[in-house]
């Protein structure tokens, strides 16, 4: 490898790892104009294995923007990347595919108290694939795989003397 493809894989890289972090920011702030803008027009996102929908960037955009009205917080946490370069018509690099693993913690919204920690907490791996394009790298495919969540406990009532 000369030294020119070595950086522009480099280039690469951080472009792809820029997109990974982008979409768990646009999702984590509720911002769906920016989490549309990450995927290329035929992108599709699979978010069934967390109780979610499988679609297009606008049915997934929609579904995400209203089921995320439950948390006042969250913050996802991608991590353990993996990334692979492929080939498309014969042009190398022109996909991408990551594996990240994740954590999310989240506060449901109306929580009564000053506790700001989270009460409901998930993990798994993310799928990304990921196109080359003339704007730059986009998300093609997202498929969400959680593994496990944490739910709230219930509250027992005191006990009455």
């Amino acid at each position: 490898m000369t030294q020119r493809v070595e950086l522009a894989t480099v280039l690469d890289r951080f472009a792809v790892d820029e997109i990974v972090t982008a979409y768990a920011v646009a999702v984590d702030d509720g911002d769906w104009e920016a989490y549309r803008g990450l995927f290329t027009s035929d992108g599709r996102a699979d978010y069934r294995s967390a109780g979610g929908i499988e679609g297009d960037t606008t049915e997934v955009t929609g579904w995400l923007s209203q089921s995320m009205e439950l948390f006042a917080m969250r913050q996802h946490l991608i991590v353990n990347r993996r990334l692979r370069f492929g080939v498309l018509d014969q042009d190398s690099g022109d996909t991408a595919r990551v594996q990240a693993d994740y954590i999310n913690p989240m506060r449901f919204a109306g929580q009564d108290g000053e506790s700001t920690a989270p009460d409901f907490v998930c993990g798994g791996r993310y799928a990304f694939g990921l196109l080359r394009t003339d704007d730059g790298w986009r998300l093609r495919q997202v498929v969400v795989q959680e593994k496990w969540r944490r739910m709230p406990q219930p509250r027992h009532a005191p006990a009455s003397t």
